[in-house]
């Protein structure tokens, strides 16, 4: 199992490419499942869950095929999926357990096979994504469906009926594929508390574009008109906010100043607002963002993670490790999963000072932490270690990396060219 070696007090300096959004492009490669026609999409990232994803189309009978680089300085693949003829209806857990976003096929293979037995979800330990709201939906729009042995069956034999669905909470993939089968029901959908992230309104654009009728776009209540057919078409994925704002943050911890090319500021408005508090200086540039810190020192501020458009989940294990240089104390707050503070105990290792009660982690900044070994827990933990690694006096050995390879890509390579001693070190055969 390989691992990263960091070697700590490096400010980092330079310009970072930002890849397509990861959590934009699994519900886009889904979305080939709704049509016989091609659909081709660039700037797709190289990582681990896009392979999953990729794997379990090819099973349900998508042909792939991988087009080289995208044109325009793009470094993101470019895709084409085309799902002439579906072969199997079943998501097998083999392939399902590897990654919670696999339940993306349920509603778009629901709606274009009138079938669809796909294995409940695994992926990450960061605390349950109840896909009960997915089923609950689908129930609405006319699906019969059973739990049986550890699978979701779902029938729709006679096809797909519009509906209102009205969402107890905010569900980002929940609206997603509900959205996804909505575009081929008779009739009209409305969703209701519907999610606003740009990823879902990217889903939405690339729908529109294969001949989807959606009203509504980034609100949260969107009408579907159902659609007898889709069409082929290409779109181009968005960039990651995520990998945006983790970048930010590296500029940050190590007083650097980075240029993201690519990145949104219009994605980033509610963490631009929480890093602006805390010393650090966001700003446009012709080709994306530049991050720095404003004058010296990091502040400590208190941050609440919340659906879009405030502060994401997915950045809250890195605004940690940044709190813990920063002067004075913060409390961060996660309102959206349970066990997303399993980064702290590998904080603590490194010097950090913080306490947990219940979903709120209090942090008082340190004036330097020390390299130690660490275990990466889930996706966004592991970035959180790298960045702690790279502030850090000494040498980090960031172990169990596979989670980090399922979300960043080439992370190693983008630091490094940006004076971080930073190095894979691959496992002894």
């Amino acid at each position: 199992m390989d691992s990263i070696r960091i070697k700590g007090g490096q400010a980092l300096k330079g310009k970072i490419h930002i890849s397509g959004a990861k959590n934009a492009a699994l519900p886009l490669l889904a979305a080939s499942l709704l049509t016989d026609e091609a659909l081709t999409l660039s700037n797709v990232p190289h990582l681990a869950d896009i392979v999953t994803m990729s794997n379990l189309l090819g099973q349900l009978g998508v042909g792939i095929s991988l087009n080289g680089h995208a044109p325009g300085g793009h470094t993101g693949r470019v895709v084409e999926l085309k799902a002439a003829t579906l072969t199997d209806v079943v998501a097998p857990y083999e392939l399902v357990r590897k990654m919670r976003a696999s339940i993306l096929v349920l509603g778009p293979l629901l709606a274009r096979a009138g079938e669809a037995k796909v294995s409940l979800p695994g992926g990450c330990a960061i605390g349950t994504r109840p896909v009960d709201l997915h089923i609950a939906a689908l129930q609405k729009l006319g699906a019969d469906i059973t739990l049986d042995n550890g699978y979701i069956h779902a029938r729709a034999p006679r096809g797909l009926r519009g509906a209102e669905i009205i969402f107890p909470m905010v569900t980002v993939t929940g609206t997603e594929n509900i959205m996804m089968a909505a575009t081929l029901a008779a009739g009209e959908t409305t969703i209701v508390n519907a999610a606003r992230e740009p990823e879902v309104v990217d889903l939405a654009h690339c729908l529109v574009a294969m001949g989807a009728r959606i009203e509504g776009i980034g609100s949260d209540r969107m009408v579907i008109a159902g659609s007898a057919k889709l069409h082929g078409a290409a779109h181009n994925v968005v960039p990651d906010r995520i990998e945006a704002g983790t970048f930010a943050m590296a500029a940050a911890i190590t007083d650097g100043d980075l240029e993201l090319i690519g990145a949104k500021m219009d994605h980033l408005n509610s963490v631009a607002t929480i890093l602006a508090a805390a010393g650090i200086d966001m700003t446009e540039t012709a080709d994306g963002l530049r991050a720095r810190r404003a004058n010296g020192a990091l502040r400590g501020v208190d941050v609440m993670t919340e659906p879009y458009p405030g502060f994401p989940t997915d950045l809250q294990a890195q605004m940690m490790a940044l709190m813990c240089v920063a002067d004075g104390a913060s409390m961060i707050t996660e309102t959206i999963f349970e066990n997303r503070f399993m980064h702290v105990p590998e904080l603590k290792r490194m010097g950090a000072n913080i306490t947990v009660h219940n979903a709120s982690a209090l942090v008082r900044g340190v004036p330097m932490l020390t390299g130690a070994p660490v275990m990466a827990t889930d996706l966004r933990a592991s970035v959180s270690l790298a960045l702690a690694g790279l502030a850090a006096r000494g040498e980090t050995m960031l172990n169990r990396i596979y989670h980090l390879d399922r979300g960043y890509e080439r992370l190693e390579e983008k630091l490094a060219a940006c004076g971080a001693h930073i190095e894979r070190v691959k496992e002894a055969a």
